[in-house]
Formats: C-alpha cells, structure tokens, sequence
C-alpha cells in the first residue's frame, strides 16, 4: 500500500497547458497506473461520488475512461453489484461517510471487488487514515492509497470553476457578516484551488486586492474582507504541500492573483461581441449544448438535434474569441471553400449519369468526412446566421455603441435620456444592463430620488433595480463611503466619467470590440511588476514576483513579445463603424490568431499566471486570458466560482438583498 501524491511535475519537457495537465493526471496517474499487471482483471470498475464525477466529466470524455481499461463506472452510494473478479478504482472526497461506505465494500469475507486501488480528492484527516489502518480484513486488499489532490472542474484549456454557484449571495449577500456558512464557503473554495497548485506541481506567490476603509484605514467588514480570507487559506494549504508532497516546488515558480466580482462590475453585463459570448448570451443554450432543426431523414416533420459547442469542435476553436461579424465572414468564405474543392461536394452537383463507376467509388471513400465536414460547418452557418438575425431585430448594434461609448467616456446623461425615450421597445433586461453600465460610470445620478426618475423613464420594474441597487453590496462597508453616494471601486481608476482608457498600441478593426475587462489592465501590470503592493498584498515572505526571471524549477521566460505600434494615437479618437476588415489583419482576439503566433513557441512558455475571480467570471474574462497568453508567452489561466453569462449574474445580483440564501449541493458542507 502507498500513501503518496504523484510524482510527476509540471517543469521542463513538452509544453502543456493547464487542462491538458489535468487530463493527464486524471487519465495516467491514477487509472493507468492502477493497472495490476494480472491479465483476469485487465477491466475495472471505476466509483466516484457526487463531487469527483463532475470533476470527471469535466476534464475526461467517457472514451478516454474506456481506453484506461475502466468498463464500468459507479456512484459510490449506490446500491452496486459485487464484481469480485475485477478491481476498483476509488476516485472520492475524504469525508466520513465516503471511508466508512468504501470500508463496507471491501471489509468481511466477500468484498464487492477483488483489489481497492483509493485516490482522495484532497488531502485526507489522520483520522480517517487510521480509521482505514486499523481495519485490518481491508488492508490487504488495497492496492494503492493516495491522494490526487484535484478537486476543480475544468471548463476551458485555460480556465476552472469550484463549482459555487452560489458564491455572490454567500458571500456579498445581506447575510454574509459572521455567516458559518460563508466561512465554510470559503474554506470549500480555497481547499479545491490549492488543489490546483498541488496537481500543476506550482508554488505561487499569492496577492489579493486588499480593501481599505475611505480613510485607508483597514477594512473590518466581512464582504471586504474575502479576497484577503481565501488568500490566506490557500497559503496555508499549499505550505503544506511543501512537506507532504514528494518533489512539490520549495521556491515560487508562478503567479496568482485573487480578485473579487467589485473589481469590475461592467464586464458580467457589457454585450461581449465574440462569437461565443453571443452564443450564450443571445441564445437559447443549456450549458455548452444547441439544439436546432434539422430536416427529417424520413421526410417527415423536421428533428431536433443536439450540438456541444466545446474544444472538440475545431470550427468553434477557430472562431469562438472571434468578432461575430468576423465570424460570420469566415464561415461564409469556408463554406463556399469547401463545396468548390471538395471532390464529394463536385460530384455531388453533378448528374448521376456522368458519374464513372471509379468516380462514384471515390465518392463513398469521402462521404463520411464529407458529410462530418458538411454539417459542422453547416451547424455554424446557422447559429451565426441566427445571431445577426437577433442583432438586427432587437437593434443591439446601437445599444452596443451606447454601452462602450459610456464606458470609455464619450457618452453621458444626454445619451443615455435620448436611447430611453427612443427605444422604448428596446427588451427590459437590455435596459436594465445599459442602466448598470451608466451606474457603474455615473454613480451620482443614481443618489436620491434620481433613482427612481432613471427608473420610471426606462419602464423598469422594482425588482429589476434591486440589480442596479445591490450593485453597492459588492463594495463592503457603507462606512467608508460618502453619505449618499454610490460609490464603485474602480470609480478611483476613472478619468473623468470614463471607467475605461483606450489601449495605445492596439487598434481594434472590429466595431464594438473596444472593451476590455479590468483583469486584461491588472495581469498586464502584474506581468510588468507594476502592480501596487499596497493594493494588491502577498502572501509570500519575500514578495518578490518574478519579472520574466527564471524559477529554479520554472520555465524559461523569453524576452517579451510586443504588437505595440510606433504611430500615436487619441485616447478619445471615435473610430469609423467598421463592421468587416482586411482578410489578412491579425487583431490577436481570435483563437486562430493565437495559435498561429503560438506554434513555434510552446517551449518558450514563461511561469504560469493565475487569476481567481471570486463570485464569478465573465466569457470576455476568459477571453482576455487567451489574449494575454500570446502576448506575453505565459499562460494565463483563469479561475472563478461560476462562469456566468449576464441572465444569470443578474439574476445573482438580485438575490444579494435576500435574507437567506439557499444550501449550494455541491458545496459538501
């Protein structure tokens, strides 16, 4: 029997990225290696609880499980049928009742499987380690004992949540203060991101945003107060990790940043104009899943057929950080590519007559791909096609100029009146998002019965401005604040009544695409040593974060990259309305355009950087984390509670007033 963490690091050799790391962990440390070598039991049987199995799903495909030799897989608290032949693999979550089920399969005369190889997701309690030791009829039927430390669900090649739906509420909600269960949150939370660290085999130096009082005196209220708990709970975590986990990195080879959703409360309800923002947001989605018409292989009434948006896909790899229009370009050319070259697709168009037996033979070979192909691209054509129906019914593109215009200062109150009173059809929620937007910029307008009046003019309900009036509770203590006021954050970053500066050194060719999330500026910062110290503390004794210097077990940092162009330019210049630009410009937002400046550099990758969003992130947020990894050659990956589109945030948003908050399931507590 072994007790022991892998021994596997994340340094040196082929370049991976984080979910990459992740999957191989998961699939070769602790299914493959838990192959005894006996040809009668080659077949096992996998058990995994509520929590693992979606920490499973979210990082594996069902084949990948099937190719480790795993033929079954099980719910631990199901009633299951004894396999005494086969062995089991226990992936779950040290808890009591997870050891004593797991005991009473493999105890007394007849155990459910014929060896026990058991993987905790967190570091398990001596407790329940001697609990196991002393129960002496399963001992010799344990082949492995150990800790796989990973309890985080992958949701991109650079992204996790920790699955707390209902962090906001928990934590920045109206009973939050002294709340057991928002300590217990937070806790939950900081053991599955320090488990993170312990399967990348980082040590990080930990910074969080500090909060300070009006007066710069430091902050006592429980909301300001988050960012600075979870650092420390993590940094405890992973200290010992230092001492319990063989070959875990003694010196920081890496970077995390831990913000809150206050940090930038514009972004979770900007409309994002990316092909995959669009989708969830215009869209009727469950999760990643589409479902369209496709017509009826009988001839019957058109079917409904479901469609996973996801990495699989190489065409929504392609285009999904891509501006919708850009999209809708390059599907459009790909598609007419495709039918003009496809040898399929020729014969296809052709009289069957004219085919020649060889003809029809290359046909069949071709078809199957060809058909694949046919769809998928097909599948795209129509989601985009969908989308710009939805843009130009609801009049997005002018709401979407009004939103980034107020955002980068060029707008005002005057703006703001003329849309309302113009646009009364506009849709409530999208009022309701343009309303935050100006409460974000113009806080002062908002003070009083000015609320109100704001309110009756855009024909909002009172439950809808529960969204803009609670926007105050993700800023803690009402004490530091004016009498009054409705004061944000990052109001003390504006110039004027701008929350945003234009970006020298980029020109944006897409309409609408000027808007960048807060966390783009703050990595950047991060990544130049330029972020304050004061602002954003560290953990870490020596607080010395690297600056492109090499780590004793870090990746080699080359010289950084820059697209930054010599030409000056306004920081308030209006540009043209360009709604499609030159086939061969490279803006680095797409996906592709990532690739390609990626993929002779993959062995140049700098120390990772990772940001932690409590409370939820953004799809532009994980975007931007893509972006940034090209540019400066380290992968920016990007953690949060929940991935949340703005229905959803705002709906969040919302409940922050309610007393009480429902249980999250999935919390474990």
């Amino acid at each position: 029997m072994s007790f022991s963490d892998s021994e596997t690091s994340s340094h040196g050799g082929e370049y991976k990225n984080f979910k990459q790391i992740s999957r191989d962990r998961l699939l070769h440390e602790m299914l493959r290696t838990s192959d005894s070598g006996d040809s009668r039991s080659s077949w096992k049987v996998l058990i995994m609880d509520k929590v693992t199995v979606k920490v499973m799903s979210s990082t594996c495909k069902m084949a990948d499980i099937t190719d480790q030799g795993v033929s079954l897989v099980e719910d631990l608290f199901r009633r299951r049928q004894p396999l005494p032949t086969m062995d089991a693999i226990y992936y779950i979550q040290p808890s009591k009742e997870n050891v004593v089920m797991f005991l009473s399969d493999m105890s007394g005369r007849e155990p459910l499987y014929r060896k026990a190889y058991v993987y905790f997701s967190h570091p398990i309690p001596k407790d329940l380690v001697a609990r196991i030791k002393n129960d002496t009829s399963v001992i010799p039927r344990i082949g492995a004992l150990g800790e796989m430390n990973f309890e985080y669900f992958p949701i991109d090649s650079q992204g996790f949540v920790t699955d707390h739906e209902r962090a906001l509420g928990e934590l920045f909600g109206e009973s939050a203060q002294n709340s057991r269960r928002a300590e217990a949150s937070l806790n939950v939370m900081a053991s599955r991101i320090s488990t993170v660290f312990a399967s990348l085999k980082e040590f990080p130096f930990v910074r969080y945003r500090a909060s300070k009082g009006q007066d710069g005196s430091t902050a006592t209220n429980f909301r300001e107060l988050v960012a600075g708990k979870l650092a420390t709970a993590i940094w405890n975590n992973i200290t010992t990790y230092k001492s319990s986990i063989p070959n875990y990195p003694q010196k920081e080879t890496c970077e995390l940043l831990i913000l809150d959703r206050s940090v930038d409360q514009i972004a979770p309800v900007i409309h994002e104009w990316t092909y995959d923002a669009m989708c969830h947001d215009l869209l009727d989605m469950d999760g990643n899943k589409y479902v369209h018409e496709v017509p009826s292989k009988t001839g019957g009434s058109p079917e409904k057929k479901e469609v996973l948006l996801e990495d699989q896909d190489p065409v929504w790899l392609e285009l999904r950080h891509t501006h919708i229009a850009d999209a809708s370009e390059r599907l459009h050319d790909r598609f007419t590519n495709f039918v003009s070259k496809n040898k399929a697709a020729q014969m296809e168009q052709r009289d069957g007559s004219e085919l020649s037996t060889r003809d029809l033979q290359k046909m069949v070979q071709a078809l199957p791909q060809y058909n694949e192909q046919k769809e998928r691209l097909s599948t795209h054509v129509e989601i985009a096609g969908e989308l710009n129906k939805i843009i130009r019914d609801t009049g997005l593109r002018e709401l979407g100029q009004l939103e980034q215009d107020l955002v980068f200062g060029d707008a005002g109150t005057k703006e703001v009146i003329h849309y309302l009173r113009s646009k009364q059809d506009t849709s409530g929620e999208n009022k309701l998002r343009l309303m935050m937007i100006y409460a974000s910029v113009y806080p002062e307008k908002f003070e009083g019965d000015k609320a109100a009046k704001l309110m009756q003019l855009a024909k909002l309900s009172p439950e809808d401005m529960k969204a803009v009036k609670n926007m105050r509770m993700l800023e803690g203590s009402e004490k530091r604040k004016p009498s009054g006021s409705f004061s944000l954050k990052f109001d003390s970053q504006k110039k004027g009544n701008a929350a945003r500066k234009d970006r020298t050194g980029e020109e944006e060719t897409w309409q609408l695409f000027r808007f960048y999330p807060v966390i783009e500026e703050l990595v950047d910062k991060m990544c130049k040593g330029d972020l304050s110290k004061d602002d954003y503390q560290c953990m870490n004794s020596s607080q010395t974060a690297p600056r492109g210097v090499n780590g004793s077990s870090a990746r080699n940092v080359p010289p950084k990259a820059t697209t930054e162009s010599t030409n000056p330019r306004s920081v308030r210049s209006r540009r043209t309305p360009n709604w499609a630009r030159s086939r061969t410009s490279d803006d680095g937002y797409s996906s592709d355009s990532n690739l390609r400046s990626f993929s002779t550099d993959f062995k140049n990758m700098g120390q990772r950087i990772f940001v932690f969003i409590i409370g939820g992130a953004t799809r532009s947020e994980l975007r931007v984390c893509h972006k940034l990894t090209a540019k400066l050659r380290r992968e920016v990956v990007l953690g949060t509670t929940s991935l949340d589109d703005p229905p959803q945030y705002i709906t969040k948003l919302k409940l922050l007033s309610e007393i009480e908050i429902a249980v999250d399931p999935g919390l474990g507590i």
